[in-house]
């Protein structure tokens, strides 16, 4: 059969219809999938404001603003991808471990068929059963986490699992390999210097906000590209990464961060590399305000995320001298 791509929107008017991502068909047909967008409705992991619950949400809304071209990739996502709505895993309210199986449970799944999910969040804790997922079939993976916090405590408040800790326990689960991986973002005020010195114990390069400044976008992204290699990757991306000034619709948000442009110019500098999953978290709509700000640049990034995934599929098609009838499962 052919691609799934979205609703013609010069057919139909963007502001109608179910509220998927970028109208893409709301469909769980797995052999027939490159890529699916799904949500992940848990905010249980939250240290501070509640309501990442309704990111999913959220961005689907806003995504209706995006047409499928990436001018940035210089590519027509669909023309080389097939790409559903998978819908929202059903989480488990108020309880974080079993929230975790049933995430690690439906992702599997879908690694499993050798399609990528891009997950739309959901607070940060939701990386962990992400990671599980990813690891189950690839092995442990490189990520790139873009974002104002290291997120490598041992505990807060005396629980291992919430959405400061996710890193580290994926670290001690063996499921990110954090000597391929990097941090982008680290900034804003600390319960200790012990707080950042935790990642690079644990293995990870730390990249503050003043040192991707300071090298600027295309050496951070040559930096980035040099530190994962041929690692499979993926990709997390906290929208605290931005300053709170284009992404105020945020449970920790915090000041001196980049704007969306530079989020979008660090993005796209990652082509070609191995992307095996990706996510965006930390949306709150209710701090947003009625500009839908936070969640429109959450939609872009899970575009961009997607736009990745098109250009290694175009390269590889074009390299092989073949053509992009059948899904490369």
């Amino acid at each position: 059969m052919g691609r799934y791509v979205p609703h013609d929107s010069l057919e139909s008017p963007r502001f109608s219809g179910v509220r998927t991502f970028m109208r893409l068909p709301n469909a769980r047909d797995l052999p027939n999938s490159d890529a699916v967008v799904v949500g992940i409705p848990f905010d249980t992991g939250a240290s501070f404001r509640a309501g990442a619950r309704f990111g999913p949400e959220g961005i689907r809304s806003a995504s209706h603003l995006l047409r499928p071209y990436n001018p940035l990739q210089g590519i027509g996502i669909f023309d080389h991808i097939s790409v559903t709505d998978f819908g929202d895993i059903p989480i488990v309210p108020g309880y974080i471990e079993e929230s975790y199986e049933a995430i690690r449970r439906e992702l599997e799944v879908i690694h499993r068929a050798g399609v990528v999910p891009i997950a739309l969040g959901g607070d940060h804790s939701i990386a962990l059963p992400e990671l599980r997922a990813a690891a189950a079939i690839h092995g442990p993976l490189a990520i790139v986490q873009f974002d104002s916090h290291a997120d490598t405590w041992d505990s807060y408040f005396g629980k291992r699992y919430n959405h400061g800790t996710v890193f580290r326990r994926a670290v001690e689960e063996g499921v990110l390999s954090p000597q391929q991986s990097v941090q982008v973002g680290m900034r804003g005020s600390l319960y200790g210097a012990s707080d950042l010195e935790e990642s690079r114990r644990l293995g990870f390069e730390v990249m503050s906000t003043q040192t991707v400044r300071r090298l600027g976008p295309e050496e951070t992204v040559a930096r980035i590209r040099e530190r994962v290699g041929e690692s499979k990757v993926f990709v997390s991306f906290d929208v605290d990464f931005v300053d709170p000034a284009y992404a105020p619709g945020t449970g920790t948000p915090e000041v001196g961060g980049f704007t969306s442009a530079e989020a979008l110019e660090l993005l796209g500098g990652l082509s070609g590399i191995d992307l095996i999953g990706g996510d965006v978290v930390e949306v709150y709509p209710q701090y947003d305000g009625p500009a839908q700000i936070t969640s429109l640049l959450a939609a872009t990034v899970a575009f961009e995320l997607l736009s990745l995934l098109a250009s290694v599929k175009k390269a590889n098609v074009e390299q092989s001298g073949g053509t992009e009838d059948g899904l490369d499962h």
